[in-house]
């Protein structure tokens, strides 16, 4: 497994931030950042997004919360999955 570091919250003071990278081989975001509190988890796992699809949080799946600041920097990653993703079908 591969990590392309992406970026870091700007307004990070050193410790533990929101971060973002793309993992090279599946081309998919991996983002870091701060735990939902219990009124947005609730929201989130109350609330039927999809007709028919089934509400709440799987156990295995978190609710995390990426600052608007990050907004830029979650573009560029998504730019480079797509760039990774485009490498990957080329040698296929």
């Amino acid at each position: 497994m591969t990590l392309r570091f992406v970026g870091i919250d700007p307004n990070t003071g050193g410790e533990g931030s929101p971060t973002v990278w793309v993992e090279e081989e599946s081309a998919d975001l991996v983002l870091q950042g701060e735990e939902a509190d219990r009124l947005l988890e609730d929201l989130v796992g109350s609330t039927e997004w999809v007709a028919g699809h089934r509400t709440g949080i799987p156990a295995h799946e978190r609710v995390i919360r990426i600052p608007f600041r990050m907004v830029q920097i979650l573009r560029e990653a998504c730019d480079a999955a797509e760039r990774a993703a485009a490498e990957d079908r080329d040698v296929r």
